[in-house]
């Protein structure tokens, strides 16, 4: 295969998805890693090292290989398939051993040194920033080990790389494994009709009678809060919560607790090589929290705030059940007794919010905050035909950025919601590059001749995915590793993105986003009101249980201890029989599903949801104060916070903005919790 022929190695445009093969991956990337070290090489021999020569062609590179990259990681979360999982994992080493001896490079750990000595004083905030988290990282990859401890590092950081691919895939054909034949339409009582045409289409598919339910994330929420068939909710309820694990029905088949295990030894080491007492210091080295304390202090502090009420909620939930109630009754009693309570369900919203109509208002909120003009381009080059592609110009007309959009749920496609880059901003002597994101959902895909339907959960994921999106493509630094949500600390990253979601709850929004897709209504005044009395329902609950998830992760990093192992179940139990208030069956296995943390970046750092919970409610109380399209105040959030990326201290950031430290109080009025 000539270079020509290999579309991953096209650095112009956008990738060229339509004409990507599985045999294209590894001679790609195999060419682009080979130009690379040529490059570092050379950079290394600079005799007089200076910002120019050293730091802006790494940057180049960087950029270089993510263009390379960033289409297969893609392609491999949405169109998953054996040919493409196979290159994907021979890849995996590759890229491992480069970041590592990049990482490891003693020489270009002088040159830095050298640079932050000589030129220092003379850089731009930016440069300065950069040159920090380089020398940082330096340190965190174990550039000062010696040879042997430097070797180990990296074969720690191989085994992750791969251990973590390893859980996302068993996870993945844990959930394609199961369905469910329904031959009784009796069973499919409460299901939405959408639900249930899919399931029939999936039935005659397989030349079977009745439908055929499968386990993606779409309709296992439709059969646990809608179902009224109580085995059935219980089934779904055990196939979600056992996948990839010892127990439920695919017992042992894509079993993650020896992954688990190896996962939770190979951090703790990694943090040990470099003298951290466990992989929580270690990750927090890179956060806006600074120590263990402060974060167990912080979710503990949130936990007593929203105790009582979880209490109170759960108490009435059951009275209102009549019976008590085990984990798959909660989401469906919980739906009646909101609906019972405002006269509103997620299922019955669903014809207010077709997709093109939601997309639509979430556009112009978008403008009207930040003077941008988003439309739909055709002609791009798409993975599938679900696939669509939006660019973003300034108020000036300049393109700034542009988006992907791939909404629906479909086999080998990972469940979940997620922005990620495709293309990352750049402005440097070598070239300029404008940011290109990916913006991936699982919503109920169009049926019956009208366009996709959402409920109000799903627009408030699709609001918090595109801030994010956000994030990614308003940002106006230039050098690649710090631009959009690069080199953000992990617990801010969330911050553009919660904050985004009070935009879905406004009524001036609700109004906009909604349509009834047969008359074309908007959504009634009592009902949009009732709507938004619904945001502080259960509030206690959804925190606790966040908080449960969290306090779980952050003890699994930091308790760890080589002679008694993860003791996943048996940390995850204590901190259920603490905090946890609905009751969970033994057989629950959520750590082997938890892809956040054992498969994402969220490893000791799933707090950061509700961390950043706290930073974007008080940032939207700034707009409560004026007005919540106050361009004044949404020029300012752009200036300090959205534009900036890595570049400066989040903290600086957040205090520019608002004049003060964060406050944990807008959050809990927020939810309807006294303080």
């Amino acid at each position: 295969m000539t270079r020509m022929e290999n579309p991953l190695l096209v650095q112009e445009g956008l990738p060229r998805f339509p004409s990507i093969r599985p045999e294209h991956i590894e001679p790609a990337l195999r060419e682009v890693l080979s130009a690379n070290r040529a490059r570092i090489e050379s950079i290394g021999r600079t005799t007089e090292p200076a910002f120019a020569t050293v730091v802006e062609p790494l940057e180049e590179l960087r950029h270089r290989l993510a263009r390379v990259w960033s289409p297969v990681s893609h392609l491999h979360a949405v169109l998953d398939s054996e040919a493409l999982r196979t290159a994907y994992n021979a890849c995996l080493p590759l890229l491992s051993d480069y970041h590592t001896d990049l990482a490891q490079s003693e020489t270009l750990y002088r040159a830095h040194v050298h640079i932050a000595g000589h030129e220092g004083p003379r850089l731009d905030p930016t440069q300065k920033c950069l040159l920090q988290h380089a020398l940082r990282d330096f340190r965190l990859a174990g550039v000062a080990l010696d040879a042997g401890r430097k070797d180990r590092f990296k074969a720690v950081m191989l085994g992750l790389t791969r251990l973590g691919a390893r859980f996302e895939e068993n996870v993945l054909d844990a959930t394609n494994g199961w369905t469910r034949h329904v031959r009784d339409a009796a069973e499919l009582r409460g299901l939405n009709e959408a639900i249930v045409e899919q399931a029939r289409r999936r039935a005659h598919e397989n030349r079977l009678d009745g439908w055929v339910l499968a386990l993606d994330q779409p309709t296992y929420v439709a059969v646990v809060t809608d179902a009224e068939s109580r085995p059935l909710r219980r089934e779904f309820y055990e196939a979600w919560t056992t996948r990839a694990s010892d127990r439920g029905p695919g017992a042992g088949r894509w079993d993650n607790s020896r992954v688990i295990e190896d996962i939770l030894q190979l951090r703790h080491e990694a943090a040990c090589l470099l003298d951290f007492p466990n992989f929580a210091d270690y990750a927090l080295a890179t956060r806006m929290a600074r120590s263990v304390p402060e974060v167990l202090a912080f979710l503990e502090e949130l936990a007593q705030a929203a105790r009582p009420a979880a209490l109170r909620e759960f108490t009435e939930l059951t009275q209102f059940a009549g019976h008590e109630l085990a984990a798959w009754d909660v989401g469906f009693h919980a739906e009646r007794l909101q609906r019972s309570r405002f006269s509103v369900s997620q299922e019955e919203l669903r014809p207010y919010f077709p997709l093109p109509r939601v997309l639509e208002g979430l556009f112009g909120t978008a403008e009207k905050l930040f003077g941008v003009r988003i439309r739909e381009r055709t002609g791009a080059p798409l993975w599938h035909p679900d696939a669509r592609f939006f660019e973003i110009h300034d108020s000036g007309g300049k393109a700034v950025g542009s988006f992907f959009l791939d909404a629906y749920a479909r086999p080998h496609k990972r469940s979940g919601a997620w922005m990620d880059e495709c293309i990352g901003r750049k402005a440097l002597a070598g070239g300029s590059a404008t940011p290109v994101a990916y913006l991936v959902c699982n919503f109920l895909p169009p049926g019956n001749g009208h366009p996709a339907l959402l409920t109000h959960d799903d627009v408030v994921t699709l609001f918090h995915e595109f801030g994010h999106g956000l994030h990614h493509l308003l940002t106006r630094v230039p050098y690649p590793s710090l631009a959009g949500i690069n080199g953000v600390a992990w617990d801010a990253v969330e911050l553009p993105s919660q904050f985004f979601e009070n935009y879905a709850w406004h009524p001036e929004v609700l109004a906009r986003i909604s349509a009834h897709v047969q008359t074309g209504a908007p959504l009634p005044a009592d009902t949009q009101a009732q709507l938004i009395a619904t945001r502080s329902f259960h509030a206690g609950l959804q925190t606790l249980r966040q908080i449960e998830f969290a306090i779980f992760d952050f003890r699994l990093h930091a308790e760890y201890d080589p002679a008694r192992g993860g003791r996943v179940q048996q940390v995850l139990d204590e901190v259920r029989r603490r905090y946890a208030v609905v009751p969970v069956p033994e057989w629950n296995r959520f750590a082997h599903n938890f892809g956040h943390v054992f498969a994402g970046g969220y490893a000791a750092g799933y707090y950061s949801y509700k961390w950043a919970e706290v930073l974007a409610a008080d940032a939207f109380s700034a707009f409560e104060e004026t007005s919540v399209f106050d361009r004044v105040t949404a020029q300012r959030f752009l200036d300090s916070i959205l534009s900036r990326g890595g570049s400066r201290d989040p903290l600086e950031g957040f205090i520019e903005f608002r004049g003060r430290k964060p406050d944990i109080r807008p959050l809990l009025r927020q939810h309807g919790i006294a303080a």
